[in-house]
């Protein structure tokens, strides 16, 4: 009897002993962390941010750090709203499965069967295209239609989409991953044509009601003046300033949520455990939530031994230290935005602020980590090494684009005469007009859409938008044999190096002609 008490308290020891190592028992934040986050939102010019974790069905930790707007002294907390940008994907995703689970629609439906009117320019991706293809990225449309000037139109949801029929593709249907919020947008619309109710209304009743995400709109026309907001900034020039808030109201369900890491901490909850379950109800059922996270697209790797990617529906898929973790940024003009889930861990963390920068996705695998079991790594200086260099390629790009330019050219013409309307069946109307000595260059008689023409040299020109979030961009005027001009080209920077260089240089552009009339 004696041997055997005393072979099952040393059986307990050797397990109390082993718990004190394992990756269980080292499961809670890094040491140290508000002052790891404090230190590094300033290494990144950050002036305002906030973090949420929630772990096994719980919230562990909301803070905010810093200003929601530089130099007012407001502080961020963990009811400050920000814009989530592209987390908003897989709300839609989320909202699309309510209604599969009612049975309005199907993954696999083809768009035309609720849409009649949709096309692609190709009759047989138009008749193919199901809301499986819209959600995974594999249209192969990508940023054609200028991603940083869309969502700045005021043209309805339904006028944007209309437009895809004049698009070409960047790669062909179903071929690979090609990055597009439009397709989102077309998905999102989706809602409206089969339930009856806008996109907005259905995501505020069926999803945000229910989880008690009291704070979350869909629009910024939405926020009042004096609800706790954040504001948007950017580093221009060297200098972080406040700049205005993009709308994305006509392309909402592909980034158009506004939120607070209180609220986001409950999206996230819904997402783990019993996913689709909160507080005992369910909102999407645990099927379609599978579905919405199990990979749906693979990304092809560099080599076989690579871990693997894939996308899901608005969630990226990822192994790291041989467990699965679904993870989206965001980014709109002046806002950030990275959330991570482990599923296996039950752990859920959001980082939101109100610049460009990577902290966010350090600061998740810090997290990770530290749950993990241990902190071998200081993200914050990986990511910042890697800023760094990047920011330095950019600007080495960007001073070889200057010294390109050819100096003591004049335009070919007076100012005059290229001033006119020109028209792109695709892109719409511009307008080039002469106020004073300058040409200003107006897009589709938006509202404060314009740019100031700079001659840079022969017929080109640098466009240098009035909203000063935009930067600057490149276009040239084309003269037919009479020397009279006949046609425009812009060059739109679909994804900048590094913004806070600047819109240009940009490895990936799309230049249109737009034809005078």
């Amino acid at each position: 009897m004696m041997r055997k008490h005393s072979e099952l308290i040393t059986a307990l020891l050797i397990v109390f002993v082993g718990s004190l190592f394992s990756p269980a028992f080292a499961q809670s934040l890094p040491e140290n962390f508000d002052n790891w986050v404090k230190s590094a939102q300033k290494d990144w010019k950050i002036p305002g941010m906030a973090i949420g974790v929630v772990k096994d069905g719980e919230v562990i930790y909301a803070n905010g750090f810093g200003e929601k707007e530089l130099g007012s002294g407001e502080a961020v907390d963990a009811n400050t709203i920000f814009s989530i940008a592209s987390v908003s994907k897989n709300m839609t995703a989320a909202a699309l499965g309510i209604l599969v689970d009612e049975g309005v629609i199907d993954w696999d439906d083809k768009i035309t069967q609720h849409i009649p009117w949709f096309q692609m320019q190709d009759p047989w991706v138009t008749r193919e295209m199901t809301i499986r293809d819209a959600l995974t990225h594999q249209v192969g449309l990508g940023r054609k239609l200028g991603n940083r000037l869309q969502f700045m139109t005021a043209s309805p949801r339904d006028s944007v989409l209309y437009q895809m029929r004049f698009m070409d593709l960047e790669k062909p249907f179903r071929s690979e991953f090609v990055y597009n919020n439009v397709m989102y947008s077309l998905a999102g619309q989706i809602i409206e044509h089969t339930d009856g109710r806008t996109w907005d209304e259905f995501l505020t009743e069926k999803l945000f009601a229910p989880l008690e995400m009291n704070s979350t709109t869909t629009s910024i026309s939405q926020i009042k003046l004096n609800d706790n907001q954040a504001y948007p900034h950017q580093e221009i020039e060297g200098k972080v300033v406040r700049i205005q808030r993009r709308n994305w109201d006509n392309a909402g369900p592909a980034g158009g949520v506004n939120s607070s890491v209180n609220d986001l901490n409950k999206w996230m909850m819904m997402q783990l455990g019993t996913s689709g379950d909160y507080k005992g109800k369910t909102i999407v059922s645990s099927k379609q939530m599978n579905e919405i996270h199990k990979p749906q697209m693979v990304n092809r790797p560099n080599n076989a031994m690579s871990p693997q990617s894939s996308y899901g529906f608005g969630w990226n898929i990822l192994d790291y230290k041989g467990k699965r973790v679904l993870t989206h940024g965001g980014a709109t003009d002046g806002f950030n935005t990275a959330m991570y889930l482990m599923p296996e861990l039950n752990l859920g963390i959001v980082v939101v602020g109100n610049t460009f920068n990577s902290l966010g996705n350090a600061v998740a695998y810090q997290v990770m980590d530290a749950y993990l079991g241990g902190n071998e790594v200081d993200w914050n200086q990986r990511y910042l090494a890697s800023y760094q260099k990047r920011y330095d390629d950019a600007m080495a790009e960007r001073n070889k684009i200057h010294q390109a330019r050819v100096k003591k050219t004049k335009p070919s013409l007076k100012l005059e005469d290229y001033v006119g309307v020109y028209r792109s069946q695709a892109y719409g109307k511009v307008e080039v007009k002469q106020v004073g000595k300058d040409l200003v260059l107006h897009f589709w008689d938006t509202e404060g859409l314009e740019a100031k023409l700079e001659h840079w040299h022969y017929d080109t020109f640098r466009a240098v938008w009035k909203n000063p979030a935009q930067r600057e961009e490149f276009m040239q005027f084309h003269l037919n044999k009479d020397a009279k001009v006949e046609a425009l080209d812009f060059e739109f920077n679909l994804r900048p190096m590094l913004l806070q260089v600047g819109a240009y240089p940009s490895n990936y552009t799309h230049t249109e002609k737009f034809i005078k009339q």
